[in-house]
């Protein structure tokens, strides 16, 4: 799991940027509008999520529309998968220690 995603989603206009996205791709106008923030300050958002791979951008008229990439929200899926079973295991032995006293 790259670092890089994890950067960019730390912090809390992007991970709202992408709560955006995930409902429709959306033009910078868009994002900024819906939340509250200078068209500036959302475009450098955006560049910071497009290099860490989250989104991508396409040009449609004289708008760039951004959408989320699914690949690097599936890595994180699988990266936080991989605790399940860590977590059900120490909870297995808890529960064990537990029935003995």
């Amino acid at each position: 799991m790259s670092p890089t995603i994890f950067n960019a989603l730390a912090e809390p206009n992007r991970l709202k940027i992408v709560e955006v996205l995930r409902g429709r791709p959306s033009s910078v106008n868009e994002v900024s509008l819906l939340l509250k923030l200078r068209q500036p300050q959302t475009s450098k958002h955006l560049h910071v999520l497009a290099e860490a791979g989250l989104v991508s951008v396409k040009p449609v008229a004289q708008q760039r529309i951004y959408s989320l990439k699914a690949e690097p929200f599936i890595q994180l899926e699988d990266w936080v998968g991989s605790f399940h079973q860590y977590w059900n295991q120490r909870l297995d032995n808890l529960e064990r220690h537990l029935k003995k006293g």
